[in-house]
Order: C-alpha cells, then structure tokens, then sequence
C-alpha cells in the first residue's frame, strides 16, 4: 500500500549488526551472500540484525515482532544507538544518528527518542512523581517545571492521585504506566517500547494495550513498539514487521500480512488468528460491478446486464454513483409484463450496506436472513465502492481447509462474476 503522502519519521537503510571479534570478516561475507551459519562457522560472528530497510511514519504505531532470537529486541536498541550497528544507517528527522557524536547521541535520546522497558525501571526509593520526572532531572530541568511536565504525564497516563506514592505500593500494571509517563514527560517524539506489556498478566496487559490506543489519540507520537505476541501486534500496529533470525520477513498492515504472507514462516505465525477481525469489506468486494443506473436503465435494460453477468440480483446507483438499492430478477420481470418504464417499484432500499474497513465479523450479523450481498459504500458521499458477496464472508468465517476455500472461491467467481 503507498504511504507517499505521509512523513518519514525514521528511516533505516541496510542496518546490520553483528556480534562478534570478526565483524568486517562477517559483514563481508554477509555482502556477499553467505548464511548465518556459514558466517558463525567461518568467523564465530553472530548475524544480528541482517540488512534491515524500513520507514516509520510519523504518527503511526510501528510493530517489531518475532519469536525469541528473532532480532526485533536488537533492532530497536540500534534505533538509539543503545547498540552501535555494524553497517547501516539510521535517519531520525532527515539526520544519520549512527554518525552522531555522543554528546549529539545523547541529546537525541533526551529530546527525541524515549525508551519504556519491560521491567519498567522504576527507582523505588523515589515517588511517583519523581519517578515520572527523572528523565528531565537529568535533563537539567528546575524542578517546578520537571514536576508540572510530570504531572502532566502522571495525568495522561490515568495516574492523577497517586504522585506521592512509591512503586512497591502500585500494581504490574500501574507501575509500567508510571514508565510511560516518565517517557511521555519529556515529550519525546519517538517512544520506543521494547516487550512494554509483556511482564503483565493477561488482563491487565488487555488494559495497558487500551489505555496505549487512547493515550496515541491524544498524544500522536511515533512508536515503535516491540512483541513476540501476534494478538497484541495485530491489536496495536498499524504496520506490523515480521522478522526471523534478524532479517525481515515482511512488513505491511494485518490484514496484508494476514491475506498476503510473504513466506511460509509468515503463512505459519499467522494461520492460528482468527481472520473474522481481521479482514475487512475493502480485501473481499468487487470494485467495480456491474449496476443498474437508476433513471437511465429501465426494466429490459437491467434484465439484459443481469442475463449478460448470469446474476439474479444488481446494485442501482444515480448518475453520481450513489448507492440506492438492489433489484432482483423476478421483480424486473414482473415489470416487463406490466410494460412499466421505469425501475422505482423493484427498488429495495432497505438493504445493508458498509464501509471498507467492516471486517468479516461486523458483517457476518448483517447477511443473516438476506438473499442480497452487501454494498460497500463511501461513508461521506454514500457512493459504491464494491459489492460482497455472502459466499465471501462465510469463506473466511468458517474454518474450510485451503483446498476447500479455493473450490468455493472459483465457484463464487462463477456463481457472482460481478467485474465488467
């Protein structure tokens, strides 16, 4: 999917880095095409990021994921340059950090970038407002204004109450929100967060995802947040990369990496989600069928696109596209006999329609009892953009096996050809 139109906030260009005494042995037998195993064996240099391309765009949330060893938790430490790559480049703002000086590096990781850690990295012999205030003591702020940003912060977070309460005395849960507030309090652009929620039982880690989605509706930072957790890349990312033994197997939205896997790796970590949430109206419909125009087609004209398509059932639009209905085979029949000119009685209007990004799960209530497909219009102008078919959605609400999906989905083509 083209993202031209939005601001690269960091872009990373050949990231590479390699553990080890040997590296400039191993990254050039990296250029030149050998394995990690052969590299491992030949110079006892470990690959741990491999070649990495990729642009974060402002204001998005941007999943790493992987299984452990994967390289996701590697990559992001090289973002800030917690670790120094091999090879590469990393641009922040349209600046190459990996040439920064450390005093620049420095004042990069105070003003731009933030870090929230797994094991939240609390100072338990300090408040939780000092807690959430530490990284602009260090700083330098004075305190009246570090303790305003804090809290700020504290109140962001939903933590108004307990400033002057310790970290022994907080929930899991209310503990990592003190971390984020202490990253939030410095009004970073970038927050990067590594394994944030992993530490927290599953409940409380469902709230913490809630309360990250609300806090980025108010806030709009860059993030770039790290899991081993599908669900949880699914629920927050609105791109997610998926890397294994540190290269990059794919990157693109869910519902991409869901209906497009790159690789069988990919096809593997995915298979067990539950695509009902995720697929949407826009990946199933037909984007261009065939319609009737209302005022334009009359009764004959709809039968003889209807017996052209082999279909019993069309959309009608008016002449600016808008959708206003279905008409059905034996009602335009009907018309005919009567020798009535125009198609306003076989009109259904009290018909279904949706917007492109209903999943299979919001639609599914909506075909129950009907003979139609549903409409997929604009939401602002009430235009057709597609139509679904119900054999689509119950394709990808049921579990057939792949063989079985792709009989049914050569026997919908057939049965629904409803392209020009």
């Amino acid at each position: 999917m083209a993202e031209t139109n939005r601001k690269v906030k960091i872009a990373v260009k050949d990231l590479t880095l390699i553990f080890g005494k040997n590296k400039a042995q191993a990254l050039d037998m990296l250029n030149k095409g050998h394995s990690k195993t052969e590299i491992l064996e030949k110079t006892k240099c470990t690959i741990g990021v491999s070649k990495a391309n990729f642009e974060v765009y402002e204001g998005e949330i941007f999943v790493v994921m992987g299984l452990s060893g994967s390289g996701k938790s590697t990559l992001i430490r090289c973002l800030n340059r917690l670790r120094k790559p091999t090879d590469g480049q990393v641009w922040l703002n349209g600046q190459d950090i990996t040439k920064e000086t450390n005093n620049e590096l420095l004042e990069t990781r105070r003003t731009e970038m933030s870090m929230v850690f797994q094991n939240f990295g609390l100072l338990p012999h300090r408040s939780i407002i000092e807690n959430a205030a530490f990284g602009l003591e260090i700083r330098g702020e004075d305190k009246e204004s570090r303790l305003a940003k804090a809290q700020k912060a504290l109140e962001t977070v939903g933590l108004q109450g307990y400033e002057n309460q310790y970290p022994s005395e907080l929930s899991g849960g209310m503990q990592q929100r003190v971390g984020l507030a202490r990253a939030l309090a410095n009004d970073p652009e970038v927050l990067l967060m590594d394994e944030a929620f992993s530490a927290l039982d599953p409940l409380i880690k469902s709230d913490m995802q809630d309360e990250l989605l609300a806090i980025q509706e108010k806030v709009q930072k860059t993030i770039v947040f790290i899991t081993h957790d599908l669900d949880e890349a699914i629920k927050l990312g609105d791109r997610i990369v998926i890397m294994k033994d540190g290269v990059i197997e794919q990157i693109g939205n869910a519902e991409e990496i869901m209906t497009h896997p790159a690789s069988e790796y990919v096809e593997a970590f995915v298979e067990k989600v539950d695509r009902k949430t995720i697929i949407t109206a826009e990946s199933l419909m037909f984007k261009k069928p065939i319609v009737v125009q209302y005022e334009k087609d009359g009764p004959e004209v709809a039968l003889r696109k209807m017996r052209s398509a082999s279909l019993d059932v069309l959309p009608v639009v008016d002449k600016h596209k808008k959708f206003l209905g279905f008409v059905w085979l034996n009602d335009l029949i009907e018309l005919t006999k009567n020798k009535t000119q125009k198609i306003d009685e076989a009109i259904k209007t009290e018909v279904h329609s949706v917007q492109k990004e209903f999943t299979v799960e919001d639609m599914l209530p909506l075909i129950s009892g009907m003979r139609s497909p549903l409409a997929v219009v604009d939401e602002k102008d009430g235009k057709l953009e597609g139509i679904v078919s119900q054999t689509s959605i119950i394709i990808e609400a049921t579990k057939y096996d792949k063989k079985e999906i792709k009989d049914l989905q050569e026997q919908a083509k057939e049965l629904f050809k409803w392209t020009k």
